[in-house]
C-alpha cells in the first residue's frame, strides 16, 4: 500500500504542476508556508520535511515562537505577509527577512530609520489593492510609481509587489492586473496566490505563493 502523501507534498506536486502547464521553471515559484497562529509544534514537522519559507501575519507572534526555532534550523526564511505598523519597523527589520506589506510613504520612511540602525533590511514587496478595497491594506494603483520611487530613493531593497484578490470573486484579472504593474514597474517579484487560488495565481506570473490552510488545515 503507498504510503499517502503529505500536505507540503501534494502543495509541492501541484505547483509542479502549475508550472509545467505554465511552461514555467517550479524553481521560480517559492513557496511560502503561512504559519500564523499555528503554533511551533505544527510548524515542527514542515521544517523537518525541508520546508524554508515561512509567512507569519504578527511581529510579537513571530518573536515568540521563533526564536527556538530558528536556533535549531538556522537556513529558515521569515516572512512577514500581515501588515506592519510603523511603530513595529524596527522590530520587523530585526526578526524578518522579507516583508510583503510595505504600502505607504510613512512605513517608508520607518523601514529606513530602523534599516539604518540595524544594519540591515529585509526585501520588501509593495502591496497594491487591486481590488480597491478600503478595509483592507495597500498601495492605491494610481500612487504605486511615486512609493515605489520613494522606496528605491530611501534604499529600501524591492522585491516586487504583493496582492490580495477580493474575496469570492474570480482572482485571474487582479493576478493579471498585478503582474502587468510588477512589469510596469521594473520589478521582479508577483507574491499572489493564497490555499484556493495559487495554481491560477502561478499561471499568471506568481513567484511567491502564501499558502496556509492547505498545508496546516484549517484554523480553530
Amino acid at each position: 500500500m503507498e504510503k499517502a502523501e503529505t500536505p507540503l507534498q501534494e502543495v509541492r506536486a501541484k505547483i509542479a504542476k502549475a508550472c509545467n502547464i505554465a511552461r514555467r521553471d517550479p524553481g521560480e515559484v517559492t513557496l511560502v508556508a503561512v504559519s500564523k497562529t499555528h503554533p511551533a509544534e505544527a510548524i515542527e514537522p514542515l521544517l523537518i520535511e525541508g520546508q524554508r519559507h515561512f509567512g507569519e501575519n504578527r511581529v510579537q507572534e513571530a518573536q515568540g515562537k521563533w526564536s527556538a526555532l530558528k536556533e535549531r534550523f538556522p537556513a529558515t526564511v521569515l516572512h512577514l505577509v500581515g501588515q506592519l505598523q510603523s511603530n513595529k519597523a524596527e522590530d520587523a527589520v530585526e526578526l524578518f527577512d522579507v516583508i510583503h506589506s510595505l504600502d505607504r510613504s510613512s512605513l517608508v520612511k520607518a523601514l529606513a530609520k530602523a534599516k539604518e540602525k540595524a544594519g540591515r533590511c529585509p526585501e520588501c514587496f509593495i502591496q497594491v489593492d487591486v481590488g480597491e478595497e478600503d478595509q483592507k491594506g495597500g498601495c492605491a494603483i494610481a500612487d504605486l510609481p511615486a512609493l515605489v520611487a520613494e522606496a528605491r530613493e530611501a534604499g529600501i531593497p524591492l522585491a516586487g509587489l504583493m496582492c490580495i484578490p477580493p474575496a469570492d470573486i474570480e482572482p485571474a484579472p487582479f493576478f493579471a492586473l498585478l503582474d502587468k504593474l510588477a512589469h510596469d514597474n521594473g520589478l521582479p517579484g508577483r507574491s499572489m496566490g493564497m490555499s484556493g487560488d495559487f495554481e491560477t495565481a502561478i499561471m499568471l506570473g506568481a513567484t511567491h505563493v502564501r499558502v496556509g490552510t492547505a498545508l496546516f488545515g484549517a484554523r480553530g
